[in-house]
C-alpha cells in the first residue's frame, strides 16, 4: 500500500513540474533503403583487389583491439566514402572523439553522401537542436530510437508511465561506408572508447568486415532504421526558423573542434595510425565463414519479444557446440541460476570454461558487480575458471593519453569456443543483454583469429587480472602477480567501502533482472 502510495505521489509530482512535450509516433518517414550499387567506388575496387578468387560464404575480417586504431578506421572509411554511411550506436557523447566522429560524418554530407545516423535515445539528452541542425542537411538524416517525452521531467515522466517501452534501448552498432566496408563491435562514440580519456582505459574490442557482411549489416541497419520506433528528429523537436543558419554555426563549432584536437600528440597518432591502413601490406586481412546474429528492432515492443527475434538462441547454441574449450569475456557478466547451471553443465562433460569480466575495482557499473558476485562460488565450484580485470592493467591505444593511476575497465564483449570460432559483438552476459535490450555481434569461424585473442587471454591472465579460487574453507580468494610475486587478497582487491557496500546492497535487492 505504501509503495502504491509513493508511486502514484511520484506521477503527480512529474505530471506538475515536468512539462513534457509530446512525440507523434505517427509522423511521418520516408523509407530508405541501402544503396546497393556501389562496386565501382574507391572502397569497392578496393575490396574487390583484397577479396580471393572464391568468396563464397566467405568475408574478410580484421580486428580492432587498439582503441587508436578503432577511431583513425572510422576516420578514414568516412573520408574515403563516396555514396552513402549508415552508422548506429548506443552512445554518442559530446566529447572530443564524438565531435571529431560527427565532423567527419558531416563533412561526408557536405561531399554528396548519404549519411544515415540511427541513435538510441539514452544519452541524447540535451542534444536535439544539435541532431536537428544536422538533420536539416540534405544529405545528412538522424533517427531516434524509442524516444524518451521530452522537456523538464520528460524521462522521468516516461520512466514512470511507459516503464516498459523505455527501458528497452538498441544497444546494437554497425558503421558502414559505402556497403563496402563495416565495422561491428562493442565500441560507443565516446573518448574512453578511443583511448582519448585521461582518467579511464577501456578495454574493447571491433572487427573491420569486408565483402557479404557488409551487405548483411546493412539489412540489419535497414531494419532499425525503417522500424516503426525509429523516429526523425522532427517528430519531438521544433526546427529553427532559421535551419542553414544553425547548421553553419553547428559547423564552425565542428571544425573548431577537430581543429582544436588535431594539435594534439593524440591526434598524431591517430594519423600515424592512418596512414599505416592506407598502405593495405600491413593490414593482414582473414577471409572466413562467418555468421551475423542480431535481435529484431522488434525485441523493444513486448508484445512481439520471443526466440525468432533475438540474439541469444544462436549465441547458446555456438558456446553448446564446444567439444574442449569456451573463453567468454564480458565485462557485465550476471549469469543468474540458468547461467550458472549452463556453464556447469558444460564442464561437466569435459568443455574447459573460463570467465573474464571486470574487478569490482575496474568495473564502472559497480551495481552490474551486486548482481554478478553471487555466481562466483557456484561456478568455482564447478570447475569453471573466473579472471576479474584489474584496474592497473594496461590497455593498447590509451598510452598517448591516459594518466598515471588511470582506471582501467573492461568493455570487450566476445567468446572462443575449441580455438576455432569467435564472437564479437555487443552482447552482455546479463539479462538486460539478453532480454531487453538489442543487440548483434559477428561469428567467425578462423583458427587463426581465435588463436590471436586466446593466446592474448592467456599471456595477461597473470599480471592484469585477478585468478579467483576459494580456500580449504570455501572462502573466496583474488590470486595475482606483481612484479613476479604471488599476491593474494581477502577481500575485493583494490576496492572502496563504498563500492562493497553498493554490490552487497544490489544482492539483496529484487532489481538483478534489469542488470
Amino acid at each position: 500500500m505504501m509503495r502504491s502510495a509513493f508511486y502514484f505521489g511520484l506521477v503527480i509530482v512529474a505530471s506538475q513540474v515536468s512539462g513534457c512535450s509530446t512525440i507523434d509516433f505517427d509522423y511521418p518517414r520516408i523509407e530508405s533503403v541501402t544503396i546497393e550499387d556501389t562496386a565501382t567506388t574507391r572502397l569497392g575496387t578496393h575490396v574487390a583487389r583484397l577479396s580471393p578468387e572464391k568468396t563464397e560464404g566467405l568475408s574478410g575480417f580484421y580486428p580492432l583491439n587498439d582503441g587508436i586504431e578503432a577511431l583513425s578506421t572510422r576516420l578514414l572509411l568516412a573520408e574515403r566514402a563516396e555514396v552513402s554511411i549508415d552508422t548506429q550506436y548506443y552512445l554518442v557523447k559530446k566529447d572530443n572523439a564524438s565531435l571529431v566522429f560527427v565532423h567527419a560524418l558531416l563533412r561526408a554530407a557536405d561531399r554528396g553522401v548519404r549519411v544515415r545516423l540511427l541513435l538510441d535515445d539514452m544519452f541524447t539528452k540535451g542534444g536535439d537542436a544539435g541532431m536537428a541542425a544536422l538533420d536539416s542537411h540534405p544529405n545528412f538524416e538522424i533517427r531516434v530510437f524509442n524516444p524518451f517525452r521530452r522537456g523538464f521531467g520528460g524521462r522521468v515522466w516516461s520512466g514512470l508511465t511507459d516503464f516498459g517501452r523505455v527501458n528497452r534501448r538498441m544497444h546494437t552498432k554497425s558503421f558502414t561506408v559505402d556497403n563496402q566496408v563495416t565495422v561491428v563491435g562493442g565500441r560507443n562514440i565516446a573518448d574512453e572508447y578511443f583511448g582519448a580519456r585521461a582518467d579511464a582505459r577501456f578495454g574493447d574490442l571491433d572487427v573491420i568486415g569486408i565483402g557479404p557482411i557488409a551487405d548483411d549489416v546493412s539489412r540489419m541497419f535497414d531494419s532499425f532504421w525503417n522500424h516503426e520506433t525509429a523516429l526523425p528528429v522532427a517528430a519531438f523537436y521544433k526546427a529553427s526558423d532559421d535551419p542553414a543558419a544553425e547548421l553553419d554555426k553547428l559547423r564552425e563549432r565542428l571544425h573548431e573542434a577537430a581543429e582544436k584536437v588535431r594539435t594534439t600528440r593524440y591526434a598524431a597518432a591517430v594519423e600515424e595510425t592512418v596512414l599505416r591502413f592506407i598502405d593495405r601490406s600491413e593490414v593482414a586481412i582473414e577471409w572466413s565463414p562467418y555468421e551475423l546474429v542480431y535481435d529484431s528492432p522488434d525485441k523493444g515492443i513486448r508484445s512481439r519479444e520471443g526466440p525468432s527475434n533475438s540474439i541469444v538462441e544462436p549465441l547458446v547454441e555456438a558456446l553448446q557446440s564446444a567439444q574442449e574449450e569456451v573463453i567468454v569475456v564480458s565485462p557485465y557478466f550476471v549469469p543468474l541460476k540458468t547461467g550458472i547451471r549452463f556453464f556447469s553443465e558444460l564442464e561437466a562433460r569435459g568443455v574447459d570454461v573460463t570467465i573474464v569480466t571486470n574487478s569490482l575495482a575496474a568495473n564502472n557499473q559497480v551495481t552490474v558487480h551486486g548482481g554478478y558476485a553471487p555466481s562466483r562460488k557456484p561456478l568455482l565450484r564447478n570447475g569453471v575458471r573466473i579472471y576479474e580485470v584489474r584496474p592497473d592493467a594496461e590497455v593498447s591505444g590509451s598510452e598517448i593519453v591516459a594518466a598515471s593511476g588511470a582506471k582501467s575497465t573492461l568493455h570487450t564483449k566476445a567468446f572462443f569456443v575449441d580455438g576455432k570460432k569467435t564472437f564479437i559483438g555487443s552482447f552482455n552476459f546479463d539479462p538486460r543483454s539478453a532480454n531487453l535490450n538489442t543487440e548483434s555481434g559477428v561469428m567467425i569461424e578462423s583458427e587463426a583469429m581465435t588463436r590471436i585473442f586466446a593466446q592474448a587471454i592467456a599471456d595477461n591472465a597473470d599480471d592484469k587480472a585477478y585468478e579467483l579460487f576459494l580456500d580449504e574453507d570455501d572462502r573466496l580468494r583474488w590470486r595475482t602477480f606483481e612484479g613476479g610475486e604471488e599476491t593474494i587478497y581477502v577481500i575485493e582487491p583494490e576496492s572502496t567501502w563504498l563500492q562493497r557496500f553498493v554490490a552487497g546492497l544490489i544482492q539483496i535487492l529484487p532489481v538483478k533482472s534489469q542488470l
